[in-house]
């Protein structure tokens, strides 16, 4: 629960109009499935996260970074703390030369776009991905071969100080799903990118070539997180989960996707429980049968 002292400290860093008290968690992601959040604020600009973030560690409420909900799946029961919302309030875009400069609620497909009308080359693979900035470069998103390392050439975050710190390509780690940000107690809040010169007819014609091929080949008109599983080595996560006999495999509204059997899906009224126990059960008939572990990509909250 969010004491009266928290909500009054809170209220001396954002407006009112921006603390949301019990707020369903099934509005803020893509799962359309949580119960409510203790309290979700949603931040405007650099400042009031660097003072936020700072607030929270000293104070020492759990608290969760959310951008745009897209690899999250949480609890019935909601979450027991403060959701940091960095999202369509802090969303500018901006290019210099050979670069795009995006604030961390920036949605990864518009970032794309962004760069495609201006003639720079090299964020195709990320025209798709729903996420934000911020999130995509915490797990080095990827798709159709692409990954944020490969363009991200500066990333500002703040650190449990309240402090601006500057992270090069070469300081965040980067690796499969992975970066130096998934284990420290830093929140993005911008990124650079330094991108290609290229031609607009081209870098237009690969976004809306990859569009088709994840209309045709991913469950899009569904509720979902995306990929559910990390690619095992040597593996393919939804070829062994459709080999395991799962394709369309259902407990209560949730269901793995007769389109792409990687994805788990809301069906229809779904529970994160429903959810949670489609991604337990295909985990364990896929190690049972292929002796493999499935990893989940999505991040679980209040289980």
């Amino acid at each position: 629960m969010i004491s009266q002292a928290m909500l009054e400290a809170l209220k001396g860093f954002v407006p009112t109009e921006n603390i949301y008290l019990q707020e369903p968690m099934s509005k803020h992601s893509t799962f359309r499935v949580g119960g409510p959040a203790d309290c979700l604020v949603a931040l405007e600009n650099e400042e009031q996260l660097r003072k936020l973030h700072h607030y929270v560690h000293l104070a020492g409420i759990p608290f969760f970074v959310l951008g745009n909900g897209s690899n999250i799946l949480v609890s019935d029961k909601g979450y027991k703390g403060i959701i940091l919302q960095v999202g369509d309030r802090m969303n500018q875009v901006r290019v210099e030369g050979n670069r795009v400069i995006a604030q961390a609620g920036a949605k990864l497909s518009q970032v794309a776009r962004v760069a495609m009308e201006h003639g720079l080359t090299g964020l195709e693979f990320a025209s798709g991905i729903p996420g934000t900035v911020g999130g995509g470069v915490v797990m080095n998103a990827g798709a159709y071969g692409g990954e944020m390392k490969q363009v991200v050439e500066l990333v500002k975050v703040v650190n449990r100080d309240g402090e601006i710190m500057e992270l090069y390509n070469s300081a965040m780690e980067f690796g499969y799903r992975y970066s130096i940000i998934r284990n420290q107690p830093f929140v993005v809040t911008q990124v650079s990118f330094l991108l290609q010169e290229g031609d607009k007819a081209q870098i237009k014609a690969t976004m809306d070539d990859l569009a088709a091929r994840r209309r045709e080949k991913q469950p899009l008109e569904y509720p979902s997180a995306g990929s559910t599983f990390k690619r095992p080595e040597g593996y393919f996560a939804g070829e062994l989960i459709m080999k395991a006999g799962l394709r369309g495999f259902r407990m209560g509204g949730a269901m793995v996707s007769e389109k792409h059997c990687g994805f788990v899906i809301n069906a229809g009224n779904a529970t994160a429980d429903d959810v949670m126990n489609v991604i337990r059960e295909v985990q364990r008939q896929v190690k049972e049968q292929f002796h493999v572990n499935l990893e989940p990509e999505v991040v679980f909250l209040g289980f």
